[in-house]
């Protein structure tokens, strides 16, 4: 198995907004690192862990239609810090590469722009409870969720959230990237799989590098 330089590793997030093909990409990074002898390790926010996955299902789930949205910040806030001291940063440490699926912008973007909370606010508990720890590299799919969300038959209590959410969570991704356009690669979404993954490759193929 190839490792980077130890205690740095190489984290990779993928972002964007739901049916935007994120899980799509992963699945498609993973055998193309896996066949230059890189063994990733691969997650996702929230539920990459034991109690993370207890998280998710409240969070998700139908049960708790009167969670309210300032509350909902700090239970994501509580799945990151488990996330990433006990599986990113030990993974990181080993010298290993990290793909998440979701991470602090998600937390930004819905959170923060999706739910109208104060931006700066909800950055701040979201960098908190990661310890500042924040990606290589962040490949940001987007598509307008008129098109994305719409797809979505069975829809979770945050992807039922409605089309004005997702238009702001969608706007709020976008101005993270341009606020540091080295750490992202921003693809559109409608592409074809294999020309999105192509890309992906080569950025995080020069990373490896």
């Amino acid at each position: 198995m190839t490792t980077l330089n130890p205690s740095t590793g190489l984290f990779i997030v993928f972002e964007g907004g739901d049916a935007v093909g994120k899980t799509t990409q992963m699945r498609m990074l993973v055998p193309w690192l896996r066949e230059r002898g890189v063994d990733p390790v691969v997650t996702r926010q929230p539920g990459g862990t034991s109690l993370g996955r207890k998280l998710r299902k409240l969070l998700l789930g139908p049960d708790h239609p009167e969670l309210v949205s300032r509350a909902e910040a700090l239970i994501y806030a509580a799945d990151k810090a488990q996330h990433v001291e006990a599986l990113i940063r030990p993974a990181l440490a080993e010298g290993r590469v990290v793909v998440c699926d979701r991470y602090v912008d998600s937390m930004i973007a819905y959170q923060g722009a999706g739910r109208v909370l104060d931006l700066a606010e909800v950055e701040q508990v979201a960098r908190w409870a990661t310890g500042g720890l924040r990606p290589d590299l962040t490949v940001l799919l987007d598509a307008d969720p008129a098109d994305a969300v719409a797809t979505i038959r069975q829809q979770d209590r945050l992807e039922a959230a409605g089309l004005d959410f997702h238009r702001r969570a969608r706007a709020h991704f976008l101005r993270l990237a341009d606020q540091a356009p080295d750490r992202y690669l921003v693809l559109d979404a409608r592409e074809s799989r294999e020309a999105i993954a192509q890309q992906v490759a080569a950025r995080v193929g020069s990373l490896l590098a």
